[in-house]
């Protein structure tokens, strides 16, 4: 068997990698038309960081496993097709900032009809709108010219995370297969069941319909991200209150009805899929009539935005109400650790909100270049995964550090706001020693000692933890 997937991402490399290592006698090969992504994955740099992914990749390839910019070969000789591009959100038109755009997606499918001279079956990998599968099969079919060649498309959505994708994908808590309730469509889904046979126990491996497995993925990410926001919203009321939002998620995480996963307060969430996957289900509802549904699942976002806002003010109102030319460090860029991910992160957001009331920032993430944080802070939302977009300026108002050190250096405050396990064993004591005083610690991922700092002379503020006594003052 020979699998061609296009697109080599956050999902189709890491994806297609494990699947190459766990079958041997398969002959795996990942395409795309960006010729510095494909050079990247061929060399000993590899375009993502993920933890395990470097081992993986240098295993099989040039074995079983290849990547290349032969996008019409590759795709022509494959039996399977997998189809990772990019699904971004709509920038303008009729569902702009909700719908999901499926240009690219289009734009592979009337490539895949044009270059099969047999049939395939196509997998959707990406995560796409409840009923892509039906339009995507009218592209297929009325763009092959031989009417010989069949298509069967099947729903295998990825539940991976970013930073554990790779054990993610050794041992999934499941793989989910939907295809058509047809004699060939159950043919379909029987290949692709026996790839993923090769290391998943059959009872891991779920079937369902087209639909069911689409709007699976769109709901899987919308309720993870919904228990960020309830948890979000409790640190609020924790801050208010002087509840311990920490102590609060230990407790209900105990009932087995809730579990303890997600309940961690932070900044915010963000990434590539939560925002823009909920969004998409919220404009599924809305075109279905379903106004109060809609309403429900947007409710998500607008906590995330708020919780991402009130740290601003939060930040702003400790240090006197005023941050301008003040120097912030910034520790941590990423939305979440192990990952150079900064899509949708909500340290965009926070930073955006202190360059605005006048602040230097000094940022420091291990895994994330000081292009990538130029230009996510610089280029408007949306145009950085635009086709057409320009190059990034420059803002006075950003530097980058080498270290945390470096960063935290004259500074008047630091903010943390990636877990990154390193900033949990800084020399805290050196930092505050170089930094400005009062000396203020804004923990945006609850990951320090707050109490310990204190101790220091730092002024703490931790999302949903009683007030530092320094700042119930200034708020009483």
């Amino acid at each position: 068997m020979k699998i061609a997937c296009i697109g080599a991402g956050y999902v189709g490399g890491p994806t297609m990698a494990m699947i190459a290592k766990m079958c041997p006698d398969i002959t795996v090969v990942v395409v795309d038309i960006n010729a510095a992504r494909i050079k990247a994955w061929n060399s000993d740099t590899l375009p993502i960081y993920e933890p395990g992914l470097d081992e993986v990749v240098q295993s099989c390839r040039g074995k079983n496993l290849f990547f290349s910019t032969e996008v019409h070969k590759h795709v022509g000789e494959a039996d399977v097709i997998f189809v990772s591009v990019n699904t971004p959100t709509k920038t303008r038109g009729v569902g702009a900032g909700k719908a999901a755009d499926l240009t690219y997606w289009e734009g592979a499918a009337r490539m895949i009809a044009a270059v099969s001279k047999t049939s395939k079956i196509v997998v959707e990998k990406s995560t796409v709108p409840v009923k892509t599968a039906e339009a995507i099969e009218k592209v297929l079919r009325r763009n092959c010219a031989d009417p010989d060649v069949q298509f069967e498309i099947l729903s295998n959505p990825e539940f991976l995370a970013e930073g554990t994708a790779m054990e993610d994908l050794k041992n999934p808590d499941r793989v989910l297969i939907g295809g058509k309730e047809t004699p060939a469509g159950q043919r379909a889904i029987g290949v692709l069941k026996s790839v993923y046979q090769h290391w998943i126990p059959e009872e891991r491996i779920l079937t369902a319909n087209l639909w069911s497995a689409e709007l699976s993925k769109l709901t899987a990410n919308a309720m993870l991200a919904q228990r960020i926001s309830s948890i979000n919203s409790i640190s609020a009321l924790c801050e208010a209150t002087g509840a311990d939002v920490q102590q609060v998620a230990h407790s209900i995480g105990t009932d087995s009805r809730i579990g303890g996963k997600f309940l961690n307060a932070s900044v915010g969430f963000g990434g590539s899929c939560f925002q823009k996957d909920i969004l998409n289900l919220v404009y599924i509802c809305e075109t279905q009539g379903l106004k109060q549904v809609a309403e429900y699942w947007h409710s998500v976002v607008t906590i995330n935005d708020y919780q991402k806002q009130r740290f601003v003010e939060r930040i702003i109102e400790a240090m006197f109400n005023t941050i301008s030319g003040k120097k912030i460090a910034v520790l941590g860029f990423a939305f979440k650790k192990d990952t150079g991910d900064t899509r949708e992160t909500p340290a965009i957001d926070v930073c955006k909100g202190l360059m605005a009331d006048g602040a230097k920032l000094c940022i420091y993430d291990p895994k994330v270049t000081e292009a990538q944080i130029n230009q996510d802070l610089v280029t408007p939302k949306f145009e950085w995964d635009h086709p057409t977009r320009k190059e990034a300026g420059k803002n006075e108002a950003i530097t980058c550090a080498a270290d945390a050190y470096d960063a935290c250096d004259g500074a008047h405050a630091l903010t943390v706001l990636t877990e990154w396990d390193e900033f949990k064993t800084l020399d805290f004591q050196r930092i505050y020693e170089k930094m400005m005083k009062p000396a203020f610690v804004f923990d945006g991922r609850n990951i320090l000692d707050h109490e310990a700092l204190r101790e220091m002379g730092f002024i703490v503020f931790a999302l949903g933890k009683p007030l530092d006594p320094f700042m119930q003052k200034q708020y009483s």
